[in-house]
This record gives structure tokens, sequence and C-alpha cells, in this order.
């Protein structure tokens, strides 16, 4: 078997099964491992897979910049977006990640709705400024522009200073095995500390961010309060997922 057709044969079976263990993979084909991880290297660096130890998951295709990601899954967005903004009570404090999920959430919150909105973001501080009772409380730092939102020591410091009664946080990977990831370091970090400052985490996750996963752990499973997505229920990882214990709320 050719390289290329190789690297078909192992794109196919990500798609079918979800994962590659090279080693399966090596054994079925009759090759080296070595030459099933060249492949996975070849793959990975053309976006179409995130190896992990043994072997390799799909890649996200929510790690492309901000401008590009709003043009992906629009629908489901808006679906995830409704349903996570039904979750803030009036006079309750909101932590409000970035990204353009949670752009929607921030226009989808009710007009009369009474609440503090808490945010690393300048794209959705600016979003609420024409909302007639929301309260809006920026966090400063570098700006990390792929993101638009603040990163770093020092607004991860401003985050530790806040508290509030719900986190809507975005990732750009849920898988049963990776966890939930994004593709930058800083920002997975700065997620973390937004979540620890909110009596409850909700994980915002449109269906194309179901089964693939990014380079870095945002939390741990036990650390979210649920899952809002608009991916299938009969999903083989939302079921997965909900077997294991972990919440998940069909948008």
């Amino acid at each position: 078997m050719l390289a290329a057709e190789r690297r078909e044969h192992l794109l196919g079976l990500l798609a079918r099964e979800g994962k590659i263990v090279a080693k399966d993979v090596a054994a079925d084909l009759g090759i080296s491992e070595d030459s099933v991880r060249r492949d996975l290297r070849d793959l990975a660096a053309e976006g179409r897979c995130q190896r992990v130890y043994g072997g390799a998951l799909p890649a996200s295709p929510a790690v492309a910049d901000l401008a590009t990601r709003a043009g992906v899954a629009p629908d489901g967005k808006q679906k995830v977006a409704a349903a996570a903004a039904a979750l803030v009570r009036p006079g309750s404090a909101l932590i409000l990640d970035g990204g353009t999920t949670a752009l929607a959430v921030a226009r989808h919150l009710p007009p009369n709705l009474r609440c503090t909105v808490i945010t690393h973001s300048p794209t959705i501080a600016t979003a609420l400024l024409d909302h007639p009772r929301a309260e809006l409380f920026l966090l400063g730092g570098r700006v990390f522009k792929h993101s638009a939102v603040t990163c770093g020591a020092a607004a991860v410091e401003a985050a530790q200073n806040v508290s509030a009664d719900l986190c809507l946080i975005g990732v750009t990977g849920v898988h049963p095995e990776a966890g939930l990831t994004t593709g930058d370091a800083e920002e997975a970090a700065m997620k973390r500390a937004l979540a620890a400052r909110a009596a409850d985490t909700y994980v915002l996750a449109s269906s194309e961010k179901i089964g693939t996963a990014s380079r870095y752990r945002v939390l741990p499973w036990e650390d979210v309060t649920a899952v809002i997505t608009d991916a299938d229920p009969g999903h083989p990882v939302i079921a997965e997922l909900t077997a294991s214990g972990v919440e998940v709320l069909t948008a």
C-alpha cells in the first residue's frame, strides 16, 4: 500500500471509529508502527488529525481564527447559545468566555434581564454595550488576537478577584478520552481560571466539536456542571459521555 493510500485509509478509520491506535493499524496492515506514526505526523501537519499518545483523534475545525470560526456551524451555535442564555437568572452574575458561541449567547440575553456579565472578551463587552440592564466587567490583560480575548498572568490574576453564579465556557474539542480541549495553552489556563470562579460551569459545544480534540486540556469532567450541545443525543460520543456520568443538555 502506497503512503497516500495509507493516509486515506487512516482518515477513513478516523471518521468511522473516532480514533486511531497506531499499533492496531500497523498489525492490520502488516507494516511497522513507525510507518503509521510518520503518516499521522504528516496528517497532523495538514491539520487533519490530532496526534495523541499511541495514535490520533479527529482534529477540531474550531481552532481557526475568530473570523473563520464565525462561518462554521452558525445554526448549531445559535441553538447552543439560546439554551445557554436561558440559564442566566435575573440578578445573577455570569462569567462569559470569548468566541463565536459566547458572542451568540450575549446577543440572546433578553433586553429586560438584569444581570452582571464578567468577560475577558472585548468583543463580548462591545456586544453588550447597548444591553440596557447588563452591568459589564471587563478583565484586562494581554490580548490574544486569534480569539480576541485577554490571557496571560495579568488576566488570570484579574479573574481570581471576581466570582459568579454561572460560567459559560467554550472549547474546541469534546472527546471522552481527550476531554475538553483547546488549541492554545494560555487560553486553556485562562478558561480554567474563569471556571474556578463560578458556582456552576457549562461548556458550550456545538456539534462540530463533539468527538474532536485539540492539543491542550481545559478542564476535567468533574469540574463541569454540564455540556450544552446541539449534537444528536444518539451520537456515539454523546452516548459515551452520558454513560460515564457527564450531564449533557441538548439544545
